[in-house]
């Protein structure tokens, strides 16, 4: 069954959470995303606030930029949620907004191997793992977590350019797409996830700390390895409903540059929108995320269309 969710993006404040929150909670929505874009809401706080006010809905937070924290920091705050709410935080790390890292004093030389060092030392962190590491921007000193998760949990990675794609199939549980992919990108995309996947099968995972993190997901013989599409791909897809929602979405779509794309976003009733996350589950999309544009008027009742509308007309 293709996964289901819906963004609540940082344009809103902070305090009207709770409600889209609680709402995605009582409709019965498998997933909310939270998004920590500069300068606006912190991934963590909101994500530990929205789980603390729900049951059962699962939180993700896609992204955690990496050039932001230091890895320990990011373990630390991973592993609390996981062992406070089991099963229900998603996070995924990346690059971030490389202008945004600019203003903040924290852009690198080289993003991806920052993003690298970054996977690999987290997903030791949270396995439990003892790590000594000096690589070129991680750098640790006999670092274990106190409290890891007591079960192991899946790292995702933010990736959009084919370094960093092939990266999140080498290094990462998963990956997440940008609603800049269509679903023609999303086949791409699967496609360098896979040459990563293949890359580390090859190499095996015995070089430096990643060494015996990932035994659970392969085996020593490639022919015996968890077949690629045990990795998650997530894909947002950006959304407009009512009557003025095509409008809305070229809007949205022409200040992101990407309105010449073909097959982008999605304006209509639920059963356009339900069509919209087929083509891209069928692309290679294991969950879909249907993100709202910036202007959305009504962002409860956006979740409860996606829930109880388009919901039942997703196989």
């Amino acid at each position: 069954m293709t996964g289901l969710g819906a963004v609540f993006r940082p344009q809103l404040p902070p305090e009207r959470l709770r409600s889209v929150a609680r709402l995605a909670d009582e409709t019965g929505l498998e997933e909310l995303w939270l998004w920590e874009d500069c300068f606006r809401e912190g991934g963590i706080s909101t994500a530990a606030a929205a789980l603390a006010w729900t049951e059962r809905v699962r939180i993700g937070v896609g992204l955690l930029p990496v050039p932001l924290r230091n890895v320990a920091v990011t373990a630390m705050e991973a592993a609390a949620l996981h062992r406070m709410f089991p099963g229900r935080p998603i996070l995924a790390v990346g690059h971030g907004v490389q202008d945004w890292m600019g203003q903040v004093g924290a852009r690198v030389e080289s993003p991806v191997t920052l993003l690298r060092e970054h996977l690999v030392a987290l997903r030791a962190l949270l396995a439990g793992e003892r790590v000594t590491t000096s690589g070129r921007y991680v750098k640790l000193d006999d670092v274990a977590l106190d409290w890891p998760p007591a079960e192991p949990v899946p790292v995702l990675a933010g990736a959009t350019g084919p370094r960093s794609l092939r990266l999140a199939g080498e290094a990462a549980d998963g990956t997440v797409l940008t609603a800049s992919t269509p679903p023609e990108g999303v086949r791409r995309a699967r496609q360098l996830i896979d040459e990563g996947i293949e890359q580390r099968v090859g190499q095996g995972i015995g070089q430096g700390i990643a060494q015996g993190i990932d035994q659970r997901r392969e085996a020593a013989d490639p022919a015996t390895a968890i077949p690629s599409h045990d990795h998650q791909v997530v894909v947002y897809l950006l959304a407009a409903t009512g009557i003025d929602a095509p409008a809305r979405l070229r809007a949205e779509l022409a200040a992101e540059g990407v309105e010449s794309v073909p097959d982008l976003g999605v304006a209509g009733d639920a059963g356009a929108v339900a069509k919209a996350v087929q083509r891209l589950a069928d692309a290679g999309a294991d969950t879909v995320i249907i993100q709202p544009t910036g202007d959305e008027p009504d962002p409860e009742g956006f979740v409860r269309f996606v829930a109880e509308e388009v919901r039942p007309l997703v196989p």
